[in-house]
């Protein structure tokens, strides 16, 4: 018999997914029994948890891998189109100053003559009507009803350096995605106080979702995009160059991949257990460690370099913030002296310096560039701006104790953190004062901007939130709201109120700037409104019933009088979390919008603009 011989077939991606598939269905169909009999009898392989996860976890990579070849191949013929247009405009500018004055002049007007069409007016005519006699009365020039008032858009800016545009934007992007994941575990959390049995999976349930949630719009959301922002002020206002695009990349990634670790981490059941707010285990903590030790390095440098005489504000408190989180990243995660008491002192100081020197003192750092811009004036006051920032740095370092008052902790020390918190009335009143009085003159200009209204609330909140985080800190108050939903109510004023929308408000001006391309006005309208009534239906019942519940422990009333009293302030809790998770799903759709290009190269507006501008990017300063 004559042999056959097959042809050889190069085995294809779509190919070896469709054998793994058929092998994986063939596994799953085959049940294995120990004994016949038994109760593990009739149980396949396919239901054991270490087969779900174990194929699970190698789909994961291969989706993951599909995905981003389609989005790298879609992006570099993007890339390629975008690249021969703009060639194609550059050699088009080459000709064009070849030619003479009247040449440039014919080619002007025959264009204008090609640009030219109909607009079906012509009968009417291009003038307005005149009724010098009265004989008219209500009449509309506009056949369409506005239903929202048309805003400035972006100015043009001089040019940022391409690179460091794409870095600022994957930085904002990755801390969309990250609010998105998790105010969505969050809107997940909230519905369980209303529905606490909705499943029964352990890593679905609420002491593991909880610090996911909070971790990852701390980590993921509030930082990234701080430290996205921040690498735009930081050369910007001084002058110069960042000194480290590497670094920031390296700085995304470290801090992105402490955030998928640090989830599974705690999903799976592996944290830190020490305290709120630092769940992550120290090596995933390390990673966000590193990422910080990497950005504080980079922003000095840059402002050592820097071609401005003097340092401006903003970089005073942006660069004072990552020395405090590196510092206060140390002590909360060095074991040594954290044993009993200790322990507790720790967790207060860290929680408190996370959100105030952290979190609180970047994004400050953040409006004292973005406001001013934004309304095309300088700050009020330079010397309140100093003020609030030495002053915050005085008293907001004493105050962590403060949410332990009436526990084992030294009298002296829970004394020491009142007076503190009373004290940080002065950086409070300071800034809101010096962001108030910078609007003085300008308020006309908010009716018209879609940036402002973001920075006003956050202005409000900073004003009303930092000090009802004093009035919470004495003893008569601290008696009624400590344990009560009143303190979520309150971190979530501050947090959401203050941080997100300041952050909100630099990344929607800037943006635009960097990509030239414009949000939809109407559904930035929308995210403004929903996350800010969504945020008032959320803390007001909150804070309300809060009270009412501190007040009946105090007289003693079950525990669980107070559990059933509070089942509708938790119900408004869900409505309004699902106000604001729905707002961020308008703002990841704003955001795909302005970095989304939608536009193809004009050549010959290119090629004008090439002609007649010059391309840089800072003004040299002798």
């Amino acid at each position: 018999m004559k042999a056959v011989s097959l042809p050889r077939i190069k085995p294809s991606l779509p190919f070896l997914l469709r054998g793994l598939f058929v092998a994986v269905l063939s596994f799953a169909s085959t049940a294995v029994f120990a004994q016949e009999g038994s109760a593990a009898a009739s149980e396949s392989l396919i239901t054991l948890p270490g087969i779900v996860i174990t194929i699970t976890l190698l789909l994961i990579p291969l989706v993951a891998a599909l995905l981003l070849v389609v989005v790298k191949a879609n992006a570099l013929f993007k890339s390629i189109r975008s690249r021969k247009d703009t060639e194609e405009a550059a050699r088009f500018s080459e000709y064009l100053k070849t030619l003479n004055v009247e040449q440039l002049n014919a080619l002007q007007k025959d264009r204008e003559h090609q640009d030219y069409h109909l607009n079906n007016r012509e009968l009417a005519g291009p003038f307005s009507p005149e009724d010098s006699r009265g004989l008219l009365s209500s009449i509309s020039e506009r056949a369409n009803i506005r239903f929202i008032e048309a805003k400035r858009r972006a100015l043009k800016r001089p040019g940022i350096d391409p690179a460091l545009s794409r870095l600022i934007l994957w930085f904002l992007g990755t801390a969309t995605f990250w609010l998105v994941f998790g105010t969505s575990v969050g809107e997940y959390v909230g519905i369980k106080f209303v529905a606490p049995d909705v499943d029964q999976v352990s890593w679905l349930s609420f002491g593991r979702l909880r610090p996911v949630h909070t971790n990852a719009v701390f980590w993921g959301w509030s930082s990234l995009a701080m430290l996205g922002l921040g690498y735009y002020v930081v050369p910007r206002v001084g002058n110069i160059q960042i000194h480290s695009l590497r670094a920031g990349w390296w700085t995304l990634v470290l801090i992105n991949a402490s955030v998928v670790f640090g989830t599974i981490s705690l999903m799976a059941g592996i944290n830190n257990g020490g305290g709120e707010y630092r769940e992550y285990i120290w090596p995933i903590q390390l990673l966000f460690g590193i990422g910080l030790v990497i950005t504080l390095y980079n922003y000095v440098k840059t402002v050592a370099n820097r071609k401005t005489t003097e340092i401006y504000v903003s970089n005073w408190y942006i660069v004072a913030a990552v020395m405090f989180a590196i510092v206060i990243s140390i002590v909360a995660y060095v074991p040594n002296y954290q044993n009993g008491l200790g322990e507790t002192i720790i967790q207060g100081y860290y929680m408190h310096q996370g959100v105030g020197m952290w979190f609180m003192l970047f994004t400050l750092g953040l409006v004292y560039y973005y406001l001013p811009q934004q309304l095309n004036k300088p700050i009020y006051s330079y010397s309140l701006g100093i003020l609030a920032f030495w002053s915050q740095i005085f008293f907001y370092t004493l105050i962590g104790t403060h949410h332990f008052v009436f526990s084992a902790i030294p009298w002296s020390l829970q004394t020491v953190a009142i007076v503190g918190s009373a004290g940080m009335i002065i950086p409070v009143v300071s800034g809101t004062t010096n962001f108030v009085m910078t609007f003085r003159g300008a308020w006309h200009k908010v009716a018209g901007s879609y940036t402002l209204p973001f920075f006003i609330v956050g202005i409000i909140f900073y004003f009303t939130g930092s000090l009802q985080g004093t009035a919470e800190a004495f003893r008569s108050t601290n008696l009624i709201w400590h344990f009560t939903d009143f303190t979520v109510a309150h971190s979530h004023l501050t947090m959401y109120g203050i941080i997100a929308f300041f952050l909100w408000g630099g990344i929607y001006a800037i943006v635009p700037r960097l990509t030239q391309q414009e949000p939809p006005q109407l559904t930035v309208g929308m995210h403004f409104w929903m996350a800010f009534i969504g945020m008032m239906f959320y803390t007001v019942p909150l804070m309300w019933g809060g009270t009412m519940r501190g007040l009946m422990w105090m007289e003693g009333a079950p525990f669980i009088e107070s559990v059933v009293m509070m089942a509708p302030y938790w119900l408004w809790r869900a409505i309004g979390g699902s106000l604001m998770w729905a707002s961020h799903l308008v703002f990841a759709y704003n955001m795909y919008r302005m970095i989304n290009p939608r536009h193809t190269v004009n050549i010959n507006d290119a090629a004008i603009e090439r002609l007649n501008t010059k391309d840089y990017e800072l003004v040299d300063i002798k």
